[in-house]
């Protein structure tokens, strides 16, 4: 399983770093994406973030706190689709932080990352855990935490190609495991009655049960 899940993460990181080096990302920069509040260069930093924070979590220090699963990291996630909510004024000022380098720098630094880690996560053992940086003293399975990247790269290369009117999808591997860790993550959240009548039953889908992010 780590080797499908390191494989994947760096397919769909390839992907990104593809996408982030063309000039339609260049020549949209400044213009809103697709997502209201936040712009083409915010929603480009937000992607590569999910190459260049596996660095900087491999580089954390940890000290063996019960890893927290990738289903956890989205399921306990609250006002995920409220713009003003401080989970995504956060999200929006940390991306917009990154943009600020520009789109070349932004797709080298976004480049090399990719290229140190297709070298160093072959290396890493099976039980290799990192810090979360953003959430102190939390710690995640390097590979749990790569699914999380997964989740990421798919549903952000999908934002980024339709804000640049470009034609881009994640690798089928990384959309089925970010498929598999956000529907986990919603029966985690709403319980299984309530999902299956998202699947199934929409008319009685009350609470959203599949919108997890």
């Amino acid at each position: 399983m780590t080797t499908e899940i390191r494989k994947a993460y760096l397919l769909a990181a390839e992907q990104a770093v593809q996408l982030l080096t063309t000039e339609d990302v260049a020549h949209c920069w400044e213009k809103e994406s697709v997502l209201p509040g936040m712009s083409v260069g915010g929603l480009a930093g937000h992607l590569a973030r999910s190459l260049l924070q596996v660095e900087w979590f491999l580089d954390g220090q940890v000290g063996g706190a019960e890893p927290v699963s990738p289903v956890r990291y989205y399921a306990r996630l609250v006002d995920t689709s409220v713009p003003g909510s401080a989970l995504n004024v956060g999200v929006r000022a940390r991306s917009e932080e990154t943009a600020a380098a520009g789109s070349t720098v932004v797709a080298e630094q976004a480049q090399a990352a990719w290229q140190r880690l297709a070298q160093r996560l072959d290396k890493e053992p099976a039980d290799r855990r990192v810090a979360i940086l953003h959430r102190p003293g939390e710690e995640m399975l390097l590979d749990g935490y790569l699914q999380t990247r997964c989740v990421e790269l798919a549903v952000h290369l999908d934002d980024l190609a339709l804000s640049v009117g470009a034609r881009c999808q994640a690798p089928e591997a990384a959309l089925a495991i970010a498929v598999d860790v956000l529907v986990a993550a919603a029966r985690d959240r709403h319980g299984d009655q309530a999902v299956l009548h998202a699947l199934a039953r929409r008319e009685r889908d009350v609470v959203q049960a599949l919108r997890v992010l």
